[in-house]
């Protein structure tokens, strides 16, 4: 497919709304123009790109009316990015247009507009929690495939650290001990394997636990000097 192919459907689906239209204006794939309305400005591109965006964004200096025109995506195009894509898009104030070359028809996905991101503030507070929570900076940004220290993990730390070698314990001694106001919770939710309570309201280290010592034995030194 050619960018030339998109641009008869997505001349005629203009014109159908009363715009006057005309290809290769200046570095404009495509203006058209209707009464003393802005310009509306449609880059087209074969597949959706960064170098697309690029040219989009360019074109805003012109107008604020700028689609992006892309064939109708198919299970291996831009559909598996649709929410990512259509969310950069109405973010930057672009349209964004899906032409099916072989029917003639053009489908506007997104309408160029000002647009002001919602805050998710719950989100954000727990992100802010477990930032103010976690000792530290125990991990490396940008690395993929490793498992996370997050304060949670601490303080599970904390708890199998006292815990060691002891008799059961009960939660509220290892939490006045540790700290971890949370140890209840954590050790009946044992979400790591280390903890298994022998008798009522009382737990112990598993051999898990005990691995973890030894595999978290910097982390748990840190946690303890802290």
């Amino acid at each position: 497919m050619r960018e030339a192919d998109l641009y008869d459907p997505v001349k005629a689906y203009l014109e159908a709304q009363g715009y006057t239209v005309k290809a290769e204006i200046g570095a404009c794939d495509v203006m058209a123009v209707r009464g003393d309305e802005p310009p509306v400005i449609i880059e087209l591109k074969t597949t959706f790109s960064l170098s697309l965006v690029f040219q989009g964004v360019e074109r805003q200096t012109l107008s604020d009316a700028v689609y992006l025109a892309v064939p109708v995506s198919s299970d291996r195009g831009w559909k598996l990015r649709y929410k990512d894509i259509t969310r950069l898009c109405r973010r930057l104030g672009l349209g964004l247009l899906a032409v099916n070359v072989k029917k003639g028809q053009v489908t506007a996905h997104l309408d160029p507009e000002d647009y002001s991101p919602r805050k998710n503030t719950k989100r954000l507070g727990r992100l802010l929690r477990e930032f103010e929570r976690r000792v530290g900076d125990p991990n490396t940004g940008g690395t993929t495939g490793t498992r996370r220290m997050t304060a949670y993990r601490q303080d599970a730390l904390r708890c199998l650290a006292y815990m060691a070698g002891k008799d059961p314990c009960a939660p509220a001694e290892i939490a006045r001990e540790t700290g971890v106001k949370t140890a209840g919770n954590i050790l009946r939710a044992d979400h790591y394997g280390w903890f298994e309570r022998p008798e009522k309201g009382r737990y112990i280290v598993t051999p898990k636990g005990v691995e973890a010592l030894d595999l978290h034995a910097e982390d748990i030194a840190a946690l303890v000097n802290t």
